[in-house]
């Protein structure tokens, strides 16, 4: 009787302990401050004590990212949408369309070779987006016809040797079988089949079934993990990295391991990595919200990092919030960047590998999450670019689209985080101007520190050329548009900007009124020149009348020194005489006046030798130098809309 009354109370204890346990897995949230207190600063696999707290948050079952096919509640309320109709048409239209993959070796080698991304990365994504479209599209209609070409795009998929973009395998150690790695097509690779398993269910085979499962432990699950935990010095990087790469990555890996591993510890590590990399990635953000990759890359990969956080929230039911971290401030700015951003309606400034415009059509999906999470501006539409970005659509993402949401720039910006200063024109026809201090190891890092761009009304008028297109050399510190030779910033010495962290600039001044904006910044810490003492850019933007911008530079030398600046221009110019040019863009004209002290200057022209600028147009250096060495000196380039 004494055993069994002992018994009884271990069992009424056990009992106890799990209601308790399942209680607190219901009501307790992630804390992430005590998290990242309890993080491991040399791993990114989680510590003993954060693997406890996230066993307290996260649910013993799989995550299911929408209901499955058998659903016929949900799928026919979809079919009744006008987006799931448009949805289903255009993947009926692609039915006869058979996979593009695998693609010869010879054809990834070459593209590997030359950098040539044209050859491959078309078809390869050709293929992802069609699967995506083949799997939603049986789920809307249920009559089996996609199920043939969704099991052949899964069988090609499995056959490829290796997930990667050709230009990331650069030994071709993936293709040829040395090691494993995720990069930013295998996560989708991953992903969509993971995708393809989860909705559609027994209505696959299960022999296809199990090939899945096999391909996304050792290409996915088992790669992530394994380079979480040191174990494989080569692959995944990016766990690390503060740009768009991790984020991306991430998002797709943690998709296909919550969705697909059947190991509730592996689903537990996995979230775990992600958090302790997701620190990595915000990092690369100033706290004002600046993202120095651009416009571009900030849909892509801010937008992945909010699609990890959704789908975190939601697994979790709202226990981990990745939407605030431990800087919900911080968070804001960065949903904020693209309206903080623009110079104009639109319009950006190309720093780095920027853009200048948002392409018509182009998918907003980080737009819709900044709008839902932060108050973001509204899009006028929604456009994803992802099947698993639709699924969100269809549950609800869609009502954060507003036509009207409009509202006017502020005379000027500052990003005070990163030196970043936009100064808006007031007038009928604006003329405004973004400069920039910045470092020379930013993420897409061009050598640019006091880069800026002009922009008249609608038109580009004069200044950074923006980036080189992707191919072979693109990435080179030495090519001439990504350079400071290529930016329109002073060359001393015949020497260009050096590379690194502590190649600055730093803004010592800044004044706004609502007549003029000034920027006085100290460019000489991103040259290593010796004897330069001084080298500091002052901008000024007139908003009066039509608007006058001014760039001055002075410098200062213990001895004599060439010293030269540039106006860089992918428009029409005429050199008039030595210190007066014309600028004419399609719409507008503006004359710089070049005034010196020190020295006489001499202007000289020479083409940007990049083939491939991103802008798809012809850039020209107007180079205007000194004619004799000195000790000090002082170059002033102003702008004047004619």
């Amino acid at each position: 009787m004494k055993h069994l009354n002992r018994l009884l109370t271990l069992l009424f204890t056990i009992i106890l302990f799990s209601s308790c346990a399942t209680k607190e897995k219901q009501v307790e949230k992630l804390d992430i401050n005590t998290w990242l207190e309890l993080a491991d600063a040399n791993v990114i696999y989680p510590t003993q004590a954060q693997i406890a707290m996230l066993e307290r948050v996260i649910p013993d079952s799989k995550y299911q990212p929408a209901p499955p096919v058998s659903d016929r509640a949900h799928w026919n309320e979809i079919a009744q949408k006008e987006s799931g109709q448009e949805y289903l048409k255009e993947a009926i239209s692609l039915l006869d369309k058979k996979p593009e993959i695998p693609i010869a070796d010879e054809i990834y080698y070459r593209a590997n070779r030359e950098g040539n991304r044209g050859i491959y990365k078309p078809r390869y994504y050709r293929t992802m987006d069609r699967l995506e479209k083949f799997i939603l599209g049986e789920c809307i209609e249920n009559r089996g016809r996609f199920l043939p070409q969704i099991e052949v795009y899964c069988d090609s998929i499995i056959a490829m040797k290796s997930w990667l973009h050709p230009n990331h395998d650069r030994d071709n150690d993936v293709l040829e079988g040395r090691r494993v790695s995720i990069d930013l097509g295998a996560r989708k690779f991953g992903l969509v089949l993971a995708l393809a398993d989860a909705l559609l269910e027994d209505r696959l085979p299960e022999i296809l079934r199990s090939k899945i499962a096999e391909q996304l432990q050792w290409r996915i699950m088992d790669s992530y993990l394994r380079s979480c935990k040191l174990e494989e010095d080569k692959s995944n990087h990016w766990i690390r990295a503060t740009s768009n790469w991790n984020s991306v990555c991430t998002s797709g890996t943690i998709f296909t391991t919550i969705v697909k591993s059947e190991n509730y510890n592996e689903r537990v590590a996995a979230i775990g990595c992600a958090i302790n990399c997701m620190v990595f990635y915000l990092s690369g953000f100033g706290s004002d919200g600046y993202c120095s990759e651009g416009t571009g890359y900030w849909n892509y990969g801010f937008g992945h990092y909010l699609y990890l956080a959704e789908i975190l929230y939601d697994y979790t039911e709202g226990k981990i919030n990745l939407f605030d971290f431990n800087d919900p401030v911080k968070l804001k700015n960065v949903a904020h960047f693209p309206e903080t951003f623009q110079i104009h309606e639109g319009m950006y400034a190309p720093f780095s590998d920027g853009v200048t415009r948002i392409k018509s059509g182009s998918d907003n999906f980080a737009y819709l999450m900044a709008a839902k999470y932060y108050g973001a501006k509204k899009p006028a539409a929604f456009i994803p670019d992802e099947s698993v970005q639709r699924l969100l659509g269809w549950s609800g993402l869609d009502s954060y689209v507003d036509e009207n949401d409009k509202s006017p720039l502020p005379e000027y910006t500052y990003f005070d985080d990163f030196g970043i200063v936009i100064s808006r024109g007031q007038q009928q026809k604006p003329f405004s101007i973004a400069i920039k201090a910045g470092h020379n190891a930013e993420n897409h890092n061009h050598m640019d520190v006091g880069s800026y761009v002009l922009v008249l009304d609608q038109d580009y008028i004069a200044g950074d050329i923006g980036a080189p297109s992707y191919i072979a050399g693109a990435f080179s510190d030495d090519n001439p548009a990504r350079s400071s030779w290529g930016h329109p910033v002073p060359r001393l010495e015949n020497t260009l900007q050096s590379k690194g962290e502590e190649f600055r600039g730093e803004i010592l001044e800044t004044s706004f009124t609502a007549e003029t904006d000034k920027v006085v910044m100290d460019i000489k810490p991103a040259y290593h020149v010796e004897g330069l003492q001084k080298l500091v850019r002052t901008m000024e933007n007139n908003k009066t009348g039509d608007g006058t911008i001014t760039i001055k530079d002075e410098f200062s030398a213990s001895n004599p020194v060439q010293f030269g600046t540039a106006v860089m221009v992918n428009v029409a110019y005429q050199i008039v005489n030595d210190n007066t040019v014309l600028v004419q863009s399609e719409n507008q004209k503006v004359e710089v006046k070049i005034i010196t002290e020190g020295a006489s200057v001499k202007i000289s022209d020479e083409v940007v030798p990049v083939e491939h600028l991103r802008s798809g147009k012809k850039s020209y250096r107007i180079g205007i130098d000194f004619t004799e060495k000195v000790k000090n000196g002082m170059i002033t380039v102003t702008y004047k809309p004619l």
